[in-house]
């Protein structure tokens, strides 16, 4: 069984989308996380070996949030950007593995000499 949304409500105070499942966990996940791991072809390549590392999006924002059938989400961020589905599956994913993908992150821009 895929875990569902019980309920999702963006903080915009603190820049944080929280996602209540129906396995009874909650994540707390950070705009910019959500905006660098994006599911979009633009951020994830047509392959592994395509992946864009995003950087400079410390500040961005979610500006709107719009339903996908009863399988997801269309995020719009206040760069601009509003392309991928945050299907159930992927906003789980983020949120059991995101201490592992943020660091992964972190580490990337290092290599890169880049900022977030």
């Amino acid at each position: 069984m895929n875990p569902t949304p019980t309920n999702i409500t963006l903080h915009r105070a603190s820049h944080v989308l929280e996602v209540v499942f129906d396995t009874g966990e909650t994540f707390r996940l950070s705009c910019e996380y959500l905006r660098v791991h994006s599911p979009s072809a633009e951020v994830q390549g047509h392959g592994p070996d395509q992946r864009v590392l995003q950087h400079g999006k410390r500040d961005v924002t979610i500006t709107e949030i719009s339903p996908v059938g009863q399988y997801g989400v269309l995020l719009h961020f206040s760069d601009g950007h509003n392309t991928g589905i945050y299907s159930w599956n992927v906003l789980y994913d983020l949120g059991q593995h995101q201490a592992e993908n943020w660091q992964a992150y972190l580490d990337a821009l290092a290599a890169a000499k880049l900022s977030r």
